[in-house]
């Protein structure tokens, strides 16, 4: 199974690859290996700003041909563009940021293991991604081989779950677990399902986003035999919502794998209602379930990502009773220090009066609802 190009991707492999085959356009293996990974290569795709071209170390550069066909050349504030370009801001560093601010490390019993929640872990699996964002939350830790990435090194991991009969429902993450071989990614589902008391597994994942090529029939088929089998996608913006994306989605629920979004708010980048509901109206097209909206963690250089929490109540308040309820993610901050994920919303519940309710809705009128006692 083929993702068909669009034009625009295809313009642009014509213009910056001109010996290679849209077949290999179309091969996930040929994306990755020409991945764009230093300031000079980016410099013969997009015009650098100023704040662009100084040198960066934090986290390496990789942007895939597929999503760099998809950057703006001259507009460095382009939304797509911010999220993978690295810039001189990442180096000035705020109160209150750290390199591991969710404190994974603190709840890693064993390697690649985090066990924050009672009944379910996070099984961190490589460290390499196919795209590296800038706000990334394990900025410290990907593309610097602290994942014990070999089969054998997830060994541990299997005996830790195995040793632990909550544990209910396994998260698979990195890095992204997709840029793997399927024989590799069978290997860990085939693993993992052999376990009695994990009842669902699921895959967290920017590929579809950055690599939607990598939605091979070989893929799907290892998937399909894998369910319960869930899928949290990572989407930022409506522009990345391409029909490259929506075929590669598409193929997803077609295997029966429910798919979820997980987006992270951005200053600059989604901060404005009318963006989040194009984002989420276009997801719903494909048939991803906006789930999370996340307040983007405060990682090392985040300043000019982050957004006051206000907004992003905003946000949710500009969504709700305007949209369909599947379009609103729930709005969440990770809390610092290990606190897990923390929902926010906006003050609909005014308070009680007697036995009486005080209830405003998304147009700001006020009612009342008797309740019990």
């Amino acid at each position: 199974m083929t993702i068909s190009p669009s034009p625009l991707p295809l313009d642009f492999l014509h213009q910056h690859y001109p010996s290679a085959t849209e077949q290999q356009w179309n091969d996930w293996h040929w994306q990755i290996k020409h991945s764009i990974t230093s300031l000079e290569q980016l410099q013969k795709i997009i015009h650098l700003s100023d704040k662009e071209i100084q040198p960066i170390s934090r986290l390496p550069i990789r942007i895939t041909p597929y999503y760099a066909s998809l950057m703006a050349k001259d507009n460095a504030s382009q939304a797509i563009r911010r999220c993978v370009v690295p810039t001189a801001d990442e180096l000035m560093v705020s109160p209150g940021e750290s390199a591991d601010p969710l404190s994974e490390k603190h709840d890693s019993p064993v390697p690649n293991i985090v066990h924050r929640y009672p009944d379910r872990v996070l099984f961190l699996v490589t460290g390499f991604c196919s795209t590296y964002c800038r706000y990334c939350t394990r900025s410290h830790a990907v593309a610097k081989d602290q994942c014990h990435t070999h089969t054998s090194g997830w060994q541990q991991g299997f005996e830790y779950i195995k040793a632990h009969p909550q544990i209910r429902d396994v998260l698979i993450s990195g890095g992204d677990a997709l840029t793997m071989s399927d024989a590799r990614i069978e290997f860990l589902l085939s693993n993992l399902r052999q376990i009695p008391h994990v009842e669902i597994i699921r895959i967290g994942t920017k590929v579809p986003a950055v690599l939607p090529q990598r939605i091979t029939q070989t893929l799907l088929d290892v998937l399909k035999s894998y369910h319960p089998l869930w899928m949290s996608l990572h989407f930022t913006h409506p522009d990345e919502i391409t029909p490259e994306v929506a075929q590669a989605c598409t193929q997803l629920a077609n295997a029966g794998v429910p798919l979820g979004s997980q987006t992270v708010l951005l200053k600059g980048i989604n901060d404005e209602v009318t963006t989040m509901k194009n984002l989420v109206h276009a997801l719903l097209k494909i048939r991803v379930r906006p789930y999370y909206l996340y307040q983007c963690d405060p990682i090392l250089g985040s300043t000019h990502f982050r957004t006051p929490v206000t907004k992003g109540l905003e946000i949710i308040k500009g969504l709700r009773g305007f949209t369909s309820g599947y379009a609103i993610p729930h709005y969440v901050i990770d809390a610092p220090n290990g606190g897990g994920k923390i929902p926010l919303l906006p003050e609909y519940y005014i308070g009680r009066e007697d036995n009486q309710v005080i209830l405003e809705n998304y147009e700001g009128k006020i009612f009342t609802y008797a309740d019990s006692v």
